[in-house]
């Protein structure tokens, strides 16, 4: 499971072998959450408030970059780095 973001100690992170929807994995402390791409629901864990609105902000720059990333992770190819907010 490659981290493809990282930015305020949040990491962000998608499995090769993960199910639908496309979601992504949101790790900040010792809080986790996985979140869809196309929504931004948590449909599963938590995280802190600070750290989910700046999740959220990112998630909403990078959606088609993301979405990109979920097809090229799920078919086992390399995917590029996506930046982190600044």
């Amino acid at each position: 499971m490659p981290t493809i973001s990282y930015f305020y100690g949040i990491y962000i992170r998608i499995y090769a072998d993960d199910h639908n929807p496309p979601h992504f994995h949101a790790k900040y402390n010792d809080y986790e959450a996985s979140i869809e791409i196309e929504s931004g629901a948590i449909t599963g864990g938590k995280l802190p408030l600070k750290a989910r609105a700046l999740t959220e902000e990112w998630r909403l720059i990078h959606q088609k970059e993301l979405l990109l990333a979920w097809e090229l992770m799920i078919k086992y190819h390399k995917i590029k780095k996506i930046p982190g907010l600044k």
